[in-house]
């Protein structure tokens, strides 16, 4: 079996290697690749039967144009902007890629975590200069802190079991208790108390109705003085003009990844740019050639379960 069409929206030829390509061109008669601002989206989507997708929208409206529409594959674990409820309602199967980078974004935040408490780039740029004194330096460890999780998925969990691992205070919010996770001396605490209690906080909510600006206003300000808090997850989990003016008292350093998705414009990004407390690097968080490796077997493994009748992965 074979789909009729694929419309791929916001997936650029490079992110997949040519042997996935290859894969999907066997997979279907004909496929479509256009970029999510196109015009030409509506008008391709008539005759789609299969629309692969990045972190880029299938709303109601997309869904409404495309009558013969049966699969949404997602490059990518977070569906929030699909409308899954809706694509559900319309017998359409959604698929994600969940697990593929647990181990790439947990690292990445302990090497930004370490960066930032070491001192480490600061420290190659002088010793380059010839500076090679430990005067002028300072450090902080993680052992002892008291370190926050928000969300226990599969990254949070790991997340935790790192911090644990180097000797941190862990607790955990989410929205279920994790009881296994708990035997391991990580502890839970409410999300407000966390905020106000951690000397650092990772972030890892997938991007929901329910965690849309879940660090409101309020929860933001609360965050404790002198914080680092490290944000691999959508930003728009947090609210920006209460992220800029906590920036702005310095008393908490920002440091995220997810610099150019989501509600982050390049004009917000660089009111939030303008403090040195505020580090943001490219999405770096699941890019290495492990998880790469991975994503893909598992985008390519979906479309083929799908087209055997046996859909895995399927969001619900």
């Amino acid at each position: 079996m074979k789909f009729k069409k694929i419309l791929v929206v916001g997936i650029q030829k490079p992110q997949l290697d040519s042997s996935t390509w290859k894969s999907l061109y066997s997979l279907t008669e004909k496929i479509i690749l256009l970029s999510p601002d196109s015009k030409n989206i509506t008008k391709e989507l008539k005759d789609t039967d299969c629309l692969l997708v990045y972190f880029n929208k299938a709303d109601k409206e997309m869904i409404d144009n495309a009558p013969n529409l049966k699969y949404i594959g997602a490059l990518a674990t977070g569906v929030g902007k699909i409308d899954s409820k809706y694509a559900v309602s319309k017998k359409i199967v959604i698929t994600n890629i969940p697990g593929y980078s647990t181990e790439s974004v947990a690292e990445l935040v302990f090497a930004v975590l370490l960066e930032n408490l070491r001192e480490i780039s600061r420290a190659k740029i002088e010793s380059k200069k010839g500076n090679r004194s430990e005067l002028g330096f300072s450090g902080r460890e993680i052992k002892g802190k008291t370190f926050g999780v928000l969300g226990l998925g599969r990254i949070g969990a790991r997340v935790a079991k790192i911090a644990k691992g180097f000797g941190a205070d862990v607790y955990y919010w989410s929205k279920n208790r994790k009881k296994l996770t708990e035997k391991l001396g990580i502890k839970y605490s409410s999300l407000n108390d966390i905020l106000k209690k951690s000397d650092i906080i990772s972030i890892h909510f997938a991007l929901n109705n329910q965690t849309n600006n879940i660090l409101n206003k309020e929860r933001v300000n609360s965050i404790k003085k002198e914080a680092i808090v490290i944000n691999t997850a959508p930003m728009e989990l947090i609210n920006l003009d209460a992220l800029k003016n906590r920036l702005k008292s310095k008393d908490i350093t920002f440091i995220f990844d997810h610099t150019d998705l989501g509600d982050i414009t390049e004009k917000k990004l660089k009111k939030l740019q303008q403090y040195n407390n505020c580090i943001t690097y490219p999405v770096l968080g699941y890019i290495s050639n492990e998880a790469r490796v991975a994503k893909q077997e598992i985008f390519i493994n979906n479309i083929k379960s799908f087209l055997k009748g046996k859909p895995i992965n399927v969001v619900k």
